[in-house]
Parts: structure tokens; C-alpha cells; sequence
């Protein structure tokens, strides 16, 4: 007898809908999990701020994938009545319900980072800049 899960999982592993493809497409780019990552550091973090904290991005896809973890209700944003406006950024109680996950991915990265590396190696697909 297949569990809940299990069906679930059956249904969705092909689909454009599986829940874990969705959540991945969102937090799988480049930037998002350093981003969550960092907010997570302080209460609440301004957009230079982040910019500064992670080099080499650009102004255009920091703020692509800020909005990006908007919309899935993982960041929430502030703006200030001010001059010139203040914005702020912060974790929302969903998103703060993933963090475990994605530093229990970290964890497990790091572990196994050199075994990986080895195994890129052995099979000739290594790069430096990985």
C-alpha cells in the first residue's frame, strides 16, 4: 500500500505542478538560498546592503529575485515614506519554516563537497569554476 506521500510524489515527479520542481525553480537560481541566507543573519536588511553582501551581483537580478521570493511570500518588502524612500527587506514566517532545510542542505554540502569534487574529477567533468 502506497503512503499519501508516495502518491503524491507518483502524480507530481513529471509535472510542471510538482511542488518540489516549484520551490526549487525559485530557490535554485544563483542568489536566492544567500539571500535567504543572509536575511536570516538581521531582523531586516536594506537593498545596498545586500548588494554590498554578495559580490558580484547585479542591481537588475537582485532585485529580479527579491521580487521572485516576494511573490512566493518568502521576503516581505517595505518601503518608507521617505526622501529619497527607504526599502527594507525581511523573512516571513514561511520562509522561515524552509531555512532549516536549506542550512541542513549547506551542512550536507559541506560534508560532502570533497567527495563530490573527487567523483567530477574521476569522471572528467571538474571545473574550477564551480
Amino acid at each position: 500500500m502506497n503512503s499519501i506521500k508516495e502518491v503524491n510524489f507518483e502524480k507530481h515527479m513529471s509535472n510542471e505542478k510538482c511542488p518540489a520542481r516549484q520551490i526549487l525553480s525559485t530557490i535554485g537560481d544563483k542568489w536566492s538560498i544567500l539571500i535567504l541566507i543572509l536575511l536570516d543573519t538581521k531582523e531586516t536588511i536594506r537593498f545596498n546592503e545586500l548588494a554590498k553582501s554578495l559580490e558580484n551581483v547585479s542591481p537588475k537580478v537582485l532585485s529580479q529575485t527579491l521580487k521572485s521570493l516576494e511573490n512566493d511570500g518568502l521576503v516581505t518588502r517595505t518601503v518608507y515614506p521617505e526622501v529619497p524612500p527607504r526599502v527594507e527587506y525581511r523573512l516571513t514566517a514561511l520562509s522561515k519554516t524552509l531555512l532549516p532545510h536549506i542550512l541542513s542542505l549547506s551542512d550536507w554540502a559541506l560534508e560532502n563537497m570533497d567527495e563530490i569534487y573527487r567523483n567530477r574529477m574521476n569522471s572528467g567533468s571538474y571545473s574550477e569554476t564551480i
